[in-house]
């Protein structure tokens, strides 16, 4: 038996951020096929309707590719090269997944969309086949384009009209698909006509059955590859894929040489990497690999989106506040988590004002211990100021900071930046 490779905690951070795509700034200026590129390699990317900043899977792209233009994040969809699903939570997924991912929720009986849908469905039927057939005989439809006529406050899921939680039970059992967005609104379809037009587009989306077998070893494997590395307890909540795995259960992915044990310094339980990163872990294991890269992440961004994984890679307790009772919050409303060469050093509370032009910091916060110096503030002066561009806010303002002292500097770098 060969001894384990070795690797230290920030040399594991890198693999991890090497993996995600986020080590070093990009090399160019982003083309449309990188945002494609970027999704795959994440395998999923969260939605979410919040926009203080840019909504979240615009953002989590941003941290990766820099500048972009975000039509074309709804280009992909519309053409199918993307399709929407419930994975980890509501996510965009290349279309090359559709059969894992139909497969997995037909089965997912606990996950509360497709509970909900099942009781809709079991209470609402003759409702929900009359908005179906109306899809099948008029096309698409968006939930906008019924009025309300269950009278507010009805209940159900967030209190959405009827048609709205019939709609969205509809996609959740696989019926509808989201053929495209408009204004961040669903477009829904039926799911035949959706698959179709992937099709003819050159986006082949497969529909065959998947057996349980494979769609385990799939999203575990695919849950390695995307985080770079892994303790075996992390695995499945990246697809939401089951119950926590065990080191016991990926015995066959190591004997395989799928999948590689190795020992990360400070962790009290073994790690996996994906065959596929040999040559990054050669790096890592060796201290080679560096982190370069500097930016501003989404609360939902899967570096950060495992409360428990963050903590143990990076030290950082992160939590989104944006659902807590204001006087409960102790960082604020939207808090973006700062990378830095490697680490998560701090998170500041942002708001784009794209009417006045202003992109404003109401405040910034350091970890404790790290070097709140003129060499962070130019780094995250041109991470904020790249962001506020891109927002077109390109007006900044920064609140208070803690440590305090760090505002002046900070306000310096951007001044001269």
């Amino acid at each position: 038996m060969t001894a384990p490779i070795h690797v230290g905690l920030q040399q594991a951070r890198n693999l991890h951020l090497s993996a995600q795509g986020m080590l070093a700034r990009p090399r160019r200026r982003a083309r449309r096929a990188d945002v494609l590129g970027a999704i795959a390699r994440m395998r999923v990317l969260q939605i979410d309707t919040i926009h203080v900043v840019a909504r979240s899977p615009y953002l989590v792209l941003f941290s990766r590719l820099g500048s972009y233009a975000t039509r074309w994040l709804d280009d992909l969809l519309a053409e199918g090269a993307i399709f929407e699903c419930w994975a980890h939570e509501a996510c965009f997924a290349p279309s090359v997944d559709y059969a894992l991912h139909r497969h997995h929720m037909q089965g997912r009986d606990g996950h509360w969309s497709m509970k909900h849908a099942r009781r809709m469905h079991r209470e609402q039927a003759e409702a929900m086949e009359s908005l179906l057939a109306l899809v099948r005989e008029r096309g698409p439809v968006r939930a906008a384009d019924f009025e309300r006529s269950d009278g507010a406050g009805s209940g159900g899921w967030w209190g959405w009209k009827s048609e709205k939680r019939w709609l969205e039970a509809l996609f959740a059992l696989g019926e509808l698909m989201i053929a495209r967005r408009e204004n961040f609104q669903r477009v829904y379809d039926l799911r035949e006509r959706v698959l179709e037009a992937a099709r003819a587009n050159g986006h082949p989306a497969r529909e065959e059955a998947v057996a349980d077998e494979r769609l385990q070893r799939e999203f575990a494997l695919g849950a390695v590859k995307a985080l770079g590395v892994a303790q075996a307890r992390w695995i499945n909540d990246y697809f939401r894929s089951g119950r926590k795995l065990k080191d016991a259960d990926l015995d066959g992915f190591v004997d395989s040489g799928d999948l590689l044990r190795i020992e990360v310094a400070g962790w009290g339980a073994p790690a996996y990497v994906h065959r596929d990163h040999r040559e990054a872990l050669a790096q890592a294991a060796a201290g080679r690999l560096r982190a370069t890269h500097t930016s501003l992440l989404s609360p939902f961004d899967p570096v950060v989106w495992d409360r428990e994984r963050a903590a143990t890679l990076f030290g950082f307790d992160y939590r989104i506040e944006c659902y807590t009772p204001a006087p409960k919050r102790r960082w604020g409303y939207y808090v973006l988590p700062i990378l830095h060469r490697g680490r998560l050093v701090g998170r500041l509370d942002a708001k784009a004002h794209r009417a006045d032009g202003l992109f404003e910091v109401k405040a910034l916060y350091l970890e404790e211990g790290v070097a709140a110096d003129e060499a962070l503030a130019s780094a995250l002066a041109a991470a904020i100021r790249q962001c506020a561009d891109w927002h077109a806010t390109p007006e900044v303002t920064i609140g208070r900071s803690e440590p305090k002292g760090f505002r002046r500097i900070l306000q310096a770098a951007l001044s001269t930046g």
